[in-house]
């Protein structure tokens, strides 16, 4: 299932092992407009759980999280 969400910024963590994935991404979330969309790639297992506590810490919008190919990918709203 790929879900047809128009990204502005593409991050890709794959390889990359926690916490380095919510901290390129909170720095990425902050190099984009608020209302735009930050696509997230990441490989970490335990990146869904990481991304959905960073979302509800930062107030930012998961608008998905999928797996596909063996890879995790977000689309986040930056909502601040």
């Amino acid at each position: 299932m790929t879900t047809s969400i128009a990204a502005d910024k593409v991050l890709d963590c794959t390889g990359l092992l926690c916490p380095i994935p919510v901290i390129k991404t909170s720095k990425a979330i902050k190099e984009i407009e608020v209302g735009q969309v930050l696509k997230m790639i990441a490989t970490d297992p335990g990146a869904p759980a990481d991304m959905e506590a960073w979302a509800k810490q930062t107030g930012n919008e998961l608008l998905a999280s999928e797996k596909e190919n063996g890879t995790f990918v977000f689309y986040i709203r930056r909502t601040q």
